[in-house]
C-alpha cells in the first residue's frame, strides 16, 4: 500500500481521521519527518518499501513543520520518529532512523 503524506490542523483532525471505520483494528504507521532531516531522507524509501511490503497496514508520512501541532501534543521530540497506531491508540513507537527495528516492528504488530 502507498505512504499517503498527510497534514493535520490538529491532534482533533488526526483523531477524526484514524477513528474512521476504514482504520478499525488496522496497523496505522505514521512517520514523522522533516524536509530538512537527513536521517529522514535516508529512512524515506526504506519506510514506503515497507508500505508496499505490507498491505494489511496504513502508513502515513506528516511533515514536522506543516503539522507542528499534532506533533507537539503526540510528544514527537525528535526526527524521524514513527508511531504505531490501532483503534486510535497509540501501541508503540520508534525514534530514529532504525531500518532493522522499523521492520521488526512493523512485523510484530501487523
Amino acid at each position: 500500500m502507498a505512504v499517503e503524506n498527510k497534514h493535520f490542523a490538529s491532534e482533533a483532525a488526526f483523531q477524526a481521521e484514524i477513528a474512521q471505520d476504514k482504520y478499525k483494528d488496522r496497523l496505522i504507521v505514521i512517520d514523522f519527518t522533516a524536509s530538512w532531516c537527513p536521517p529522514c531522507q535516508y529512512i524515506k524509501p526504506i519506510f514506503h518499501r515497507y508500505a508496499d511490503e505490507t498491505p494489511d497496514a496504513t502508513f502515513f508520512q506528516v511533515d514536522v513543520d506543516e503539522s507542528d501541532e499534532l506533533s507537539e501534543a503526540l510528544g514527537v521530540s525528535a526526527m524521524p520518529t514513527f508511531q504505531f497506531w490501532r483503534n486510535g491508540v497509540k501501541v508503540e513507537a520508534l525514534t530514529g532512523a532504525d531500518k532493522d527495528k522499523l521492520k521488526a516492528l512493523i512485523a510484530s504488530l501487523k
